[in-house]
């Protein structure tokens, strides 16, 4: 919403002559081919609910800002899912209105015309010459079947109260006074995407599938990486190739953990060697053009074949994750299946003599084991964040919600709690659900989780 020019301290000056040339000798480029996006009809449907839910509101969805990565270089945008999942749309500074009758406005920057100003040849953020095309009003209409305004015209619609999607984009919250209403919008956007409709999740089996085939790009380059000295980081390469040519990207920094470096739980430093005798813990997803991510995480053997000990851990972290899968159906609690799993856990690590006792209620078992089990998945890589406890983490589990099962052991190499052998191991086994009407769909089965069948899976992959 300005008109001043994003340029660089290198940039040339413009000579009058200059300017008033690059105004001329254009042809046209209008597009009259658009065609509506497949998923158009369920994002009327979605914008629908979100005015039934606030009957006679105003309601304000911003797509988010570009932001600077270092000095005039931007972050490569992604919109914000709420954004997305009514709109389908990707675009920076786009906002969507839906007015108190329930009818919907999206508030856009169209693309700059060629015939006057500057910006599609000067201005390095939204320039046609500089970042490629942007849709212009009618085009974007006929794209997403909504009403498309010049964003221009923003501060004029929003010149009453409103409910706003606030954090998102700091322009559109200066426009609007804040109130305590806010924050139920923030929940209810969140709150509608906890059960998928059938395009969303054929999108997360999309992002699966193609996942999976970057695990297998993985197993085939692990002869390289192992030579290499930052092999974890070969392995970031490897896996960011896939997500990128079938995809928009990673659905989130992928954790390639080797040996002590699974103990931490976001490890995304990525730096370290590879040792054949240990194992490498990869927890990566692909982020769909659509933006929906899948989410999964396999504990390899580097040599191709699990040691007694290793397979003694990895057996129980499978334990814990079969427990908990065994749990999910429509009308469980949402907290059940991580239960189920710890509950594994704890006995496990009783066995071994590290607790004292396997009861869940002391909470001591965390020490190994710190994080919950699972999460919703969608969107966001932990979908639904912002919804509240009732309806999600207290709530009870519905056909069609998709979530993740991780649990996962973490044996820190300085706890002097557990034996020598022990320190230094992490492992854990992450799968994307659906939930059916009688239980659950695996949607990444197309990876091995046991370790027999993990070990022929690498050997075929090796050759």
């Amino acid at each position: 919403m300005t008109d001043r020019l994003n340029t660089g301290s290198h940039d040339l000056p413009i000579t009058d002559a200059l300017s008033a040339f690059m105004t001329t000798g254009w042809a046209d480029t209008s597009r009259t081919d658009m065609r509506p996006l497949p998923l158009a009809a369920y994002t009327a449907k979605r914008r629908a609910a979100l005015a039934a839910r606030f009957p006679g509101e105003r309601l304000v969805v911003p797509s988010g800002t570009l932001k600077a990565r270092s000095n005039d270089d931007d972050y490569r945008f992604r919109s914000h899912s709420a954004f997305t999942y009514l709109t389908g749309a990707q675009e920076p500074d786009n906002v969507l209105v839906v007015e108190p009758s329930g009818a919907a406005r999206l508030f856009m920057r169209p693309r700059s015309p060629r015939g006057e100003g500057q910006e599609f040849y000067r201005d390095r953020r939204y320039g046609e010459f500089w970042v490629g095309r942007r849709l212009d009003l009618s085009e974007a209409e006929a794209l997403y079947q909504i009403e498309c305004v010049h964003i221009d015209r923003l501060p004029d619609a929003l010149s009453g109260p409103a409910r706003v999607l606030r954090g998102v984009d700091a322009s559109v919250d200066a426009l609007v006074s804040p109130g305590e209403s806010d924050s139920e919008l923030a929940s209810f956007l969140a709150e509608m995407r906890l059960v998928k409709d059938e395009w969303e999740v054929a999108e997360l089996q999309h992002a699966v599938d193609a996942t999976t085939r970057g695990f297998e790009d993985v197993v085939r380059a692990l002869p390289t990486a192992i030579a290499h000295p930052r092999g974890e980081r070969y392995v970031e390469g490897v896996f960011g190739l896939r997500s990128r040519l079938e995809g928009n990207a990673v659905g989130y920094q992928s954790i390639v953990a080797s040996g002590a470096h699974a103990c931490v739980l976001h490890w995304i430093r990525n730096d370290g060697r590879l040792n054949p005798d240990e194992l490498l813990l990869l927890d990566a997803g692909v982020e769909s053009d659509n933006l929906y991510t899948a989410d999964i995480t396999r504990t390899l053997p580097l040599s191709g074949r699990f040691s007694p000990l290793q397979r003694q851990v990895y057996d129980l972290v499978l334990a814990a994750q079969d427990a908990a899968i065994a749990t999910l159906r429509p009308g469980a609690r949402f907290r059940e299946f991580h239960l189920a799993a710890m509950q594994v856990i704890a006995e496990g690590l009783h066995d071994w003599g590290v607790l004292s006792s396997p009861d869940l209620e002391s909470g001591l078992y965390r020490r190994y084991t710190l994080c919950s089990s699972g999460h919703m998945l969608g969107l966001d890589v932990h979908d639904c964040a912002a919804a509240r406890a009732d309806a999600y983490l207290d709530g009870m589990l519905e056909e069609g919600q998709v979530l993740t099962v991780e649990p996962g052991l973490y044996l820190q190499p300085d706890d002097l709690t557990l034996p020598p052998e022990l320190r230094g191991i992490g492992v854990r086994i992450e799968d994307d659900l659906v939930i059916t009407a009688d239980g659950a769909r695996l949607m990444s089965a197309g990876l091995p989780r046991r370790a027999d069948e993990i070990e022929a899976w690498m050997a075929e992959l090796l050759g």
